[in-house]
């Protein structure tokens, strides 16, 4: 992924208004994260715990949504898979909820997916972070097929809430 400025970012949420949008926490470490070995971007607010935001670049532009999901108290100690990277976590996955873009938001629809409760798919694919003992289950396809996997479910992800 290319590197995004903060008002990228903000200039690129569909499940949001402006104003939410203008006062949300942008990470202020973006010159530091690791662009090349990411997918999306993805990171949980430290200001609010129950919020989480994810940025990805599709049909040439991007394409930004506001989640919510479980404080970091809540997690349960279960062994759960991402249905974005299918990496499994004893207690690191989530439920993500995000309220759909335009009328049905406003009128309280949602889609939920199940993702790594730190966002960080893309590092547990290249195996940049370690999920733990079976983690990362044995498959054979390649790093490419995996991401191009990744990038897909994420795809679909935001085109439910686009939709």
């Amino acid at each position: 992924m290319e590197p995004l400025t903060e008002q990228e970012i903000r200039a690129a949420f569909v499940n949001c208004t402006k104003g939410e949008a203008k006062r949300l926490s942008v990470p202020r470490d973006l010159a530091d994260r690791p662009w090349d070995d990411l997918d999306y971007l993805g990171w949980r607010d430290p200001q609010a715990p129950d919020r989480a935001y994810l940025v990805s670049r599709l049909d040439g532009g991007l394409r930004a949504l506001a989640l919510r999901c479980p404080g970091p108290g809540a997690q349960q100690m279960r062994r759960s898979m991402c249905s974005m990277c299918l990496t499994t976590h004893t207690g690191g996955v989530s439920l993500m909820v995000a309220p759909k873009a335009g009328k049905a938001g406003q009128q309280g629809n949602s889609v939920g997916a199940y993702m790594c409760s730190d966002l960080a798919c893309s590092l547990y694919m290249r195996g940049k972070k370690d999920a733990g003992v079976g983690g990362r289950l044995h498959e054979s396809l390649t790093l490419e097929e995996k991401v191009q996997r990744t990038v897909s479910n994420i795809a679909a992800f935001i085109a439910k809430v686009s939709a």
